[in-house]
């Protein structure tokens, strides 16, 4: 499904018009770039030759595309970051694959420093936490990613690293249906049933200890 940036940036606009309770600290003056031309930007870089943000913004974005935008320094577009989260939430919504029926789910850790960096971090230090992944203990967040059978996302979560699995993608699965498969992570009686009455069936590998059983697929 193709959803033009613009479009997107409506839908965030008739919201904040009609929020309930209006920020008082917010300031409405508009900047050298519109929040569409912003998004653009951000988004852009996944589909540049650049491995950093840096070098794409110092050197390949202002090289290529300088008359196309009013460019602000690099310090500022990192402050303009966070302006952009429930634009990109509403983007990913629209954006999320086709209900075919056939599922996949998998984590995998953000890592936010070294090992030996884990007791001096301060970036996250609020709000992360040291979780065990199959390689050992890292200071980490978790991406939890639900993919259809075509490879389209349809849901996206990141959790802290020590909460489980299971309790951290209980919620994700609300309006699917059909088969889901993943690893022994979502090993879960309880689970299971529970995504069984919503009409979506989990399929897992069995742990060493667990006998196996036949399943109507």
């Amino acid at each position: 499904m193709i959803v033009p940036i613009s479009y997107v940036i409506a839908i965030y606009q008739e919201w904040e018009r009609n929020r309930l309770i209006p920020s008082s600290n917010q300031r409405n003056r508009d900047g050298k770039l519109s929040l569409a031309e912003l998004l653009t930007i951000t988004i852009y870089f996944y589909l540049s030759p650049c491995k950093d943000f840096k070098n794409y913004y110092l050197y390949y974005l202002s090289h290529k595309y300088k008359g196309h935008f009013c460019l602000p320094s690099y310090s500022r577009i990192i402050q303009l970051w966070p302006r952009m989260l429930l634009q990109l939430a509403v983007l990913m919504h629209y954006l999320k694959g086709d209900k075919t029926g056939i599922y996949y789910i998998d984590s995998t850790k953000l890592a936010i420093c070294h090992n030996k960096r884990t007791s001096s971090n301060r970036v996250f230090n609020k709000i992360s936490k040291i979780g065990k992944s199959s390689y050992g203990w890292f200071l980490v967040f978790k991406l939890h990613l639900i993919i259809n059978n075509k490879g389209e996302i349809m849901s996206v979560k990141i959790t802290k690293s020590n909460k489980s699995d299971l309790l951290s993608v209980s919620s994700v699965f609300f309006y699917l249906s059909g088969k889901l498969f993943g690893d022994k992570a979502y090993i879960s009686k309880k689970l299971f049933h529970q995504l069984l009455t919503n009409g979506l069936r989990l399929f897992t590998n069995l742990r060493k200890d667990m006998k196996t059983y036949l399943l109507d697929i």
